[in-house]
């Protein structure tokens, strides 16, 4: 028997190495997406009654072939190619190897990693296979994350699998130069997957726990891969400096606590000091990044003694670089806050006017909770509520809505 959140974390985990073994054997990855998501079904079902199995990973890859062998013997049916799907039995020795053989221990995740960002496929449809066949994120997470609507991000998604597809791509690691081509996009993915595990765009608990972890393990295997890429480095630094602060980001009812308030002695200090080490020896190669950028920023805020003596103006600095390498409206907010804290808040709100006409921004709570601070520290507590009573009626996580209506309350005590 086993409680339902740690299952959830173990299928999580092992959904994307499930969906590169069959890969890797038959191709057809929408096909094989699809068993593999049944398989998951199955186990949610079957393990909590029947227990979980000494092999999981074999357990989800037998079902998954069993559902993917089904799936193809139907196509190819219609298609009038019965004898061919015949010839596709599965391996017996593969899924129960001889007793005198131990089990096959790769982990195709970070090869399913690199196919997902396939120079086929656009820069965004690069990171939505990625993040819903790497990450486990559903399309409505993902579409939260590029800001479009979960219609558009379902076309797009089946129009990614179908290039795949058709591409006929061998499951393997590329080599140097692809690897170089397509960098950039496994990057972000891994940055996006974070971020969701840091921050949950929806649902009852503030973070997802296991999505940062996974994310972590695969930047580790990508500098393993790559060790002497700066923006490896850097992406791996930015999680782990932010990933520190983990532990105090929560009450014990699992309310927000922002940073400002949390308790600096909960911080795990072995996070922080690989992850400056990380970003001090990336940035002394001489090739900045913006993922080296933001772990320079994560340092300066978690080497801080208290929130009172953060240097402000640093990092104010350091947002003005990160913005012309990446000109985004979360740059640009993320910006106005530091400009804020280091010449007050007047100056912060003068650059969120310049964002409240961009669109992709324009309607995400995050813009309105900016602001709702920022009034908040101006003293201007009548429109600093009404911006916190907007951000919660716009966001669909529940913890940031419970913070900012108690933000919102306490202002009205206030008046």
């Amino acid at each position: 028997m086993i409680a339902g959140e740690p299952a959830e974390d173990l299928l999580r985990a092992l959904a994307p190495q499930v969906l590169g073994a069959l890969v890797r054997r038959y191709g057809h990855f929408d096909t094989a997406e699809d068993a593999v998501q049944e398989a998951l079904l199955a186990a949610a079902v079957q393990w909590p009654e029947q227990g979980v199995p000494d092999d999981p990973r074999a357990w989800l890859i037998t079902v998954a072939a069993r559902r993917l062998t089904d799936l193809l013997r139907a196509e190819q049916a219609r298609r009038r190619r019965e004898d061919a799907v015949a010839a596709r039995a599965l391996p017996a020795e593969w899924l129960a190897p001889p007793a005198d053989r131990p089990p096959e221990p790769e982990d195709d995740t970070l090869v399913l990693l690199f196919l997902c960002c396939h120079p086929a496929l656009t820069p965004s449809s690069q990171l939505a296979l990625t993040l819903r066949a790497v990450g486990g994120l559903s399309t409505a997470e993902i579409a939260r994350a590029f800001l479009v609507p979960e219609a558009t991000m379902t076309r797009r998604i089946t129009r990614a699998k179908q290039r795949i597809k058709d591409s006929g791509v061998p499951f393997r690691m590329p080599g140097p130069a692809e690897r170089a081509d397509r960098l950039a996009a496994v990057l972000h993915a891994l940055y996006l997957i974070f971020n969701e595990g840091y921050a949950a765009t929806s649902g009852p608990d503030l973070q997802r726990a296991e999505l940062a972890a996974e994310a972590i393990r695969l930047a580790r295997l990508l500098r393993r891969l790559l060790p002497g890429d700066p923006e490896v480095a850097g992406l791996l630094a930015l999680m782990l400096l932010t990933d520190a602060r983990r532990p105090a980001r929560t009450g014990p009812d699992g309310a927000l606590i922002p940073m400002a308030e949390q308790d600096r002695a909960l911080w795990d200090a072995a996070r922080v000091e690989e992850g400056v080490a990380l970003v001090t020896a990336a940035l002394r190669q001489g090739r900045p990044g913006p993922y080296q950028i933001q772990a320079a920023i994560a340092a300066v805020h978690d080497e801080a003694p208290s929130a009172a003596e953060t240097d402000w103006p640093q990092i104010e600095a350091l947002y003005g670089v990160l913005l012309r390498m990446s000109p985004n409206p979360m740059v640009a907010l993320n910006h106005a806050v530091a400009v804020a804290m280091a010449r007050g808040p007047a100056a912060g709100l003068a650059r969120l006017d310049r964002l409240a006409g961009d669109e992709r921004v324009a309607g995400d709570h995050r813009l309105h909770a900016v602001r709702a601070h920022l009034l908040e520290m101006a003293g201007d507590r009548e429109a600093a509520l009404a911006a916190y009573e907007e951000a919660a009626r716009r966001t669909t996580s529940l913890p940031q809505q419970r913070y900012l209506r108690t933000r919102a309350a306490a202002l009205r005590v206030a008046e």
